[in-house]
């Protein structure tokens, strides 16, 4: 039970009786018992905008990978999962009763086709690994999205990285899309701070100065304030 202070806090919050699909960090596709593919996503981001959105009274439904985070705010309901097709399954039912969803995670765009139940030995000079496409779970729920639905999306780029933030805003049926570059400095996995700008699809462009992951995740609330 929230404390009485914290509950009118809660109800008076500009996201009040909004629920909100965050995913966020990364996703592990298992090789074997001791071996996956991943990346370098620590969660710091989708965390980060999980509890400012909860802070605006959301109730907050938060699809995390593995990261070595827990949320504060009592209003967040944490899914853990590992693989992206648990990710996957898990948003795709979620989001069907939600108002937005912002999607931060960096899930695997390839999985492995084959998994061995037991340790693989090294065998020879090469070792070969066969990958499938992983279930694109933004394109899903893309597809998903009902008018009175909001779905913002991530665009993570170190090349042309405002024509692949438009075109991924068109492909995936994006509201808005929050990019950031790796060549900015300060900028990344394992980063307190974070640089965006945020395009719309009326190909409206703000970029914003390096801030902290907290202080970036409350422009981004800001900006879903205007379509939920």
């Amino acid at each position: 039970m929230l404390p009485p202070v914290e509950k009118e806090q809660n109800k008076s919050g500009r996201l009040s009786g909004k629920k909100i699909l965050i995913n966020a960090g990364p996703t592990q596709e298992k090789i074997d018992p001791v071996r996956f593919i991943s990346n370098y996503s620590t969660g710091k981001m989708g965390y980060s905008i999980a509890e400012a959105c909860a802070k605006e009274g959301a109730e907050v439904l938060l699809v995390s990978g593995p990261v070595n985070l827990s949320p504060i705010n009592p209003l967040i309901k944490l899914y853990r999962v590992t693989s992206a097709a648990e990710m996957a399954s898990r948003c795709i039912t979620l989001y069907e009763k939600c108002d937005a969803a912002i999607l931060t995670a960096a899930v695997a765009d390839f999985t492995p086709m084959q998994r061995s139940g037991q340790k693989l030995k090294r065998t020879g000079n090469t070792w070969i690994l066969e990958l499938e496409p992983t279930q694109d779970i933004a394109k899903e729920l893309g597809k998903l999205k009902k008018k009175n639905q909001v779905l913002v999306g991530f665009a993570l780029e170190t090349t042309n990285e405002l024509d692949n933030a438009k075109g991924k805003l068109e492909r995936k049926n994006f509201d808005f899309i929050v990019l950031n570059s790796l060549n900015d400095k300060g900028v990344g996995f394992g980063f307190d701070t974070n640089k965006i700008s945020i395009l719309e699809r009326d190909n409206n462009i703000r970029i914003f100065e390096l801030k902290t992951k907290k202080e970036v995740a409350f422009d981004i609330v800001e900006k879903l304030l205007e379509y939920v």
